[in-house]
C-alpha cells in the first residue's frame, strides 16, 4: 500500500466517523450522507479548485476507480444480507405483495418512465433500459425509514418490503435484459435474452442446490470453536467464492452474493452471520456510495436548472403514482404515502448506469444526468414520506389497517438462552400450553440437535444485545435462561438487564453463591438446580422416616422459602424459621 493509499482510506474513515453522523444529526439518510461526502470530496467538488489551492489535495479523493472496486465489495455483501433475509419462507408468506404487486410495480413503472423517455428522443433500448432502472427503489432508504417510524410490521410496511423483495430478486435479471439490450438488435435480441436467461437458471439451480449440501455443513464444522474470525473467513470464502461461480459463468457476482445469503438463510446461523456482517458491510457500502458521489458532476446540474428538478419531481410523481394504484387496497391515503416513500431510484441504478454507460448504451452525458437525478431522488425522500404520512394520517383511523401478522415471537413470546435438556424441557412446556418461544444455544451441536425438531432454534449468545435484539427481546414477555456454565449465565444477565431493564429474567443456578450472583446482576427468579433436587430427595427422605406428607410438605416449603430468601440477600425473621 502506498502512502497516497494510506491518505484515501484514512480519509475515508475520518469522513466516515465525523461527516456521516454530522448528516444523520442533520436527518440525512445515512447512503445519501455517503453520497454527499462523496461528491464534495471527490474530483468533482473540492478537487476542482485542487490546482489553484494544493492543500485541498490532501484532503480530497482521487483513485476514484479504487473506491469502487471496494464499493463494490459493499454491494456484495449487501446482495448478501437480502438474501438472508430472502428465505423461501418469507418468500412464500409475502407471495401477494411480491409476485403481485411487486411484479405489476416494476412493469408498469419501467413501462410509463420508458415510453417517457422514448418520448424525449431516446431510442427504444435506451428508453428501456432507463425505464428499468428508475423502477428500482432504495432498499437502503426505505427500510431504514420504515424501521425509524415503527412501520415495518404494518401493513403498509409488508406491503413496501414484498416490493422492495421483488425488486432485489428482478436486480439479476434486469442486468442480464440490459446486457442484451448492449450487445444485440432486432429479432436477435429475444433470442439471446432467452439463452441467456436459460443458463441464468440453470448455474442458479446448480449452485444452490450444490451449495446447499456444503455450505451449513461447512459452517457446523467450524461453529464447534466460536470464534469470529473464522466465521468472517467463512463468509468471505462462501460470498466471494459463489460471487466467482457465478461471473465464471457469465453471470454477475451480485447474483452469486445473493445466492450466498439464500444458502444460509432460514439456517440456525441466520442472525450470527448477520451480526458479524452488518459492521464491514455498512463501511463498504459507504465506501460504495462515496465512490459514486465522486463520480457526479454537478456542471450537469448548471446545464439542466429547470429539467433536473422537473425530472426529480416527475420521477417521484410517475413512481409513486404507479405504486398508489398498485397499493389501493391499503385505502388511498396509505397508498399515496407509500408512493412517496419509494418514488426514488435505487442503489443498483448506479450499478445499472455504470454497465449500460460502459457498453455504450448510454452516452456518458445521459449516465451522468441519471446519476445526479437518481442522487437527489434519494435526497428528497425523507420530505416525500413525511408528507405521505400527513397525507395517511389525515385518513384517521378507519383509513388505518390493522397490523399484520408477524412471527409468533415478535412480540409475548419467551426467550429460552440455553437448548440443552433444561432449555428443551422448558420449551416443551411452553408449545403445550400454545405460548411461544424462541431459543439461542452457544453449542452448535445443540442448536443443530434442537433445528431437527423445531425452527425456533437458533445458534448464537444469549449475552450479544444485537443477537437478543433479533429475536425480539424489546417485546418478549421475558427470558428464561438455562445453559449449564454459570459465567455465561451471569453474563447474559448483566447484558440483558443493562439493555432491557424491565424485561422479566429468570434463570438456572448452580447452587447458592451463583443463585445470590444472578439476582445481584438483575435476574427476577432464580431456581438453584442444587437446592432443588436437595430438597425433592429430603422430601422423599422424611417421608421414609415416618413423617405424614403434609408435615413433611411444610417443613421443605419453609426450607425452599429460607433458601430463596437467602439468594434474594433478604434474611429470614426468627418467627419464619
Amino acid at each position: 500500500m502506498t502512502v497516497a493509499d494510506l491518505r484515501e482510506t484514512l480519509l475515508f474513515l475520518l469522513l466516515a466517523g465525523l461527516a456521516v453522523p454530522l448528516l444523520q444529526r442533520l436527518r440525512i439518510n445515512q447512503m445519501p450522507g455517503f453520497l454527499l461526502v462523496g461528491l464534495c470530496f471527490g474530483p468533482h467538488g473540492l478537487g476542482t479548485w485542487a490546482g489553484a489551492a494544493p492543500w485541498l489535495a490532501d484532503i480530497t479523493f482521487h483513485d476514484v476507480e479504487g473506491a469502487k472496486m471496494f464499493g463494490e465489495l459493499g454491494i456484495l455483501f449487501l446482495m448478501f444480507m437480502i438474501g438472508l433475509e430472502l428465505s423461501p419462507a418469507k418468500i412464500w408468506a409475502l407471495r401477494r405483495d411480491v409476485f403481485g404487486s411487486g411484479v405489476l410495480q416494476l412493469v408498469l413503472t419501467a413501462a410509463a418512465i420508458g415510453a417517457i423517455a422514448f418520448a424525449f428522443g431516446n431510442p427504444a433500448a435506451p428508453a428501456l433500459t432507463i425505464g428499468l432502472t428508475l423502477a428500482m427503489s432504495s432498499t437502503a432508504v426505505v427500510m431504514q425509514l420504515l424501521v425509524r417510524a415503527g412501520a415495518l410490521a404494518t401493513p403498509l410496511g409488508q406491503a413496501c418490503f414484498g416490493i422492495l423483495m421483488l425488486q432485489d430478486l428482478a436486480v439479476v435479471p434486469v442486468l442480464i435484459l440490459v446486457k442484451g439490450l448492449a450487445g444485440s438488435a432486432g429479432a436477435a435480441l429475444g433470442w439471446t435474452l432467452l439463452l441467456a436467461l436459460a443458463k441464468a437458471a440453470a448455474t442458479i439451480a446448480l449452485v444452490y442446490v450444490a451449495g446447499r449440501r456444503l455450505a451449513r455443513p461447512l459452517f457446523a464444522a467450524f461453529a464447534v470453536q466460536r470464534q469470529p474470525e473464522v466465521f468472517v473467513a467463512l463468509i468471505l470464502l462462501l460470498t466471494l467464492g459463489v460471487g466467482a461461480a457465478t461471473a465464471a459463468a457469465g453471470l454477475s457476482m451480485a447474483l452469486g452474493a445473493l445466492l450466498a445469503g439464500l444458502l444460509l438463510a432460514d439456517t440456525e446461523f441466520q442472525y450470527e452471520v448477520e451480526i458479524i456482517v452488518e459492521p464491514f458491510r455498512g463501511l463498504l457500502m459507504g465506501m460504495f456510495f462515496m465512490a459514486v458521489g465522486m463520480e457526479l458532476d454537478l456542471r450537469i446540474v448548471a446545464r439542466y436548472p429547470l429539467l433536473l428538478p422537473l425530472s426529480v419531481i416527475g420521477l417521484l410523481c410517475v413512481k409513486g403514482g404507479v405504486i398508489a394504484l398498485v397499493l389501493r387496497r391499503l385505502g388511498w391515503r396509505r397508498a399515496v404515502h407509500a408512493g412517496l416513500l419509494m418514488g426514488q431510484g435505487g442503489e443498483f441504478a448506479f450499478i445499472i448506469l455504470g454497465y449500460a454507460v460502459g457498453s455504450s448504451l448510454l452516452d456518458g452525458e445521459t449516465g451522468q444526468f441519471m446519476l445526479v437525478l437518481v442522487t437527489a431522488s434519494m435526497l428528497a425522500t425523507p420530505g416525500a414520506a413525511a408528507l405521505g404520512e400527513r397525507i395517511a394520517q389525515r385518513g384517521g383511523p378507519g383509513d388505518t389497517a390493522a397490523a399484520s401478522a408477524e412471527p409468533a415471537w415478535r412480540g409475548g413470546h419467551i426467550i429460552i438462552g440455553g437448548y440443552g435438556r433444561v432449555g428443551r424441557l422448558v420449551a416443551d412446556v411452553l408449545a403445550r400450553q400454545g405460548i411461544a418461544c424462541v431459543a439461542v444455544e452457544r453449542d452448535h451441536q445443540l442448536a443443530a440437535a434442537g433445528r431437527a425438531s423445531a425452527s425456533n432454534v437458533y445458534s448464537g449468545d444469549a449475552s450479544m444485545p444485537d443477537m437478543m435484539a433479533r429475536l425480539g427481546a424489546g417485546s418478549a414477555a421475558g427470558v428464561v435462561l438455562t445453559m449449564d456454565d454459570p459465567k455465561a449465565a451471569l453474563q447474559a444477565t448483566h447484558a440483558l438487564r443493562r439493555h432491557y431493564p424491565s424485561l422479566p429474567i429468570f434463570a438456572r443456578a448452580r447452587d447458592e453463591m451463583h443463585a445470590r450472583l444472578l439476582k445481584d446482576a438483575g435476574a427476577d427468579g432464580v431456581i438453584s438446580e442444587t437446592v432443588e433436587s436437595g430438597l425433592q430427595l429430603a422430601h422423599f427422605a422424611l417421608g421414609a422416616a415416618g413423617m405424614p406428607e403434609g408435615a413433611a410438605g411444610l417443613h421443605i416449603g419453609v426450607e425452599r422459602a429460607e433458601r430463596l430468601a437467602r439468594a434474594a440477600g433478604d434474611p429470614m425473621p426468627p418467627a419464619d424459621r
